[in-house]
């Protein structure tokens, strides 16, 4: 789980386009945090420490405090806006948790012990289908990532969510069907290989 930051924050007392350029040239940008049945509270918070934040890993997935008009708000953050051009930071959307919070977010995905999969040193190819996988956690256990573990598989194996070791109180979104994550693939000359063979086959039997 990323360790718990804070983030200092000042009121908004305007809104609109006009503010927002305003708060950006003076190196804040323009946020709200929504969320426990409360008021949606406009505020503004540096621009710098969002923008290493982001662009460091993680953001969604770690809870933070944030410090605003004496008060300490726990929030995840759930949404941002970027500058389709020039990448940077625009806006930010935080929701309120606490320690009885659940919440979905989509926790990254990594592979590990390829060297110990038969089908991979063969030359298969891991097939990722999914990236992230959103997940029902309590806010205040976020993994950091799920672990899928490569060991044994073959070419032709597959992955799927129920073959992963969630960690407790931790399930998926998605609650109907045993969906995949990897597949090990054969590659392409082996593929090739097999079809010219399924074809010969084909032609014996004619």
């Amino acid at each position: 789980m990323s360790k718990p930051y804070v983030l200092k924050a000042e009121l908004r007392t305007r809104v609109g386009k006009g503010s927002s350029r305003e708060l950006r040239r003076n190196g804040l940008i323009p946020a709200v945090i929504y969320g426990d049945k409360q008021e949606p509270l406009p505020i503004a918070v540096s621009y710098k420490d969002i923008y290493y934040k982001i662009h460091g890993g993680g953001f969604k997935t770690t809870v933070a405090t944030i410090e605003v008009d004496g008060k300490k708000i726990q929030v995840l953050p759930k949404d941002y806006q970027l500058d389709p051009v020039r990448d940077f930071p625009r806006h930010v959307d935080f929701l309120r948790v606490s320690a009885k919070s659940v919440v979905h977010v989509n926790v990254p995905v990594h592979f590990k012990n390829e060297e110990a999969a038969p089908g991979i040193k063969r030359g298969g190819v891991l097939n990722v289908v999914r990236y992230e996988v959103e997940l029902i956690v309590p806010a205040n256990a976020i993994p950091d990532a799920i672990e899928v573990d490569l060991t044994g598989l073959e070419i032709g194996d597959t992955v799927h969510i129920s073959a992963v070791k969630l960690p407790e109180g931790v399930t998926p979104a998605i609650q109907d069907r045993d969906f995949t994550i990897a597949t090990i693939a054969a590659p392409a000359g082996l593929k090739a290989d097999e079809e010219a063979a399924g074809e010969e086959a084909t032609k014996e039997g004619e």
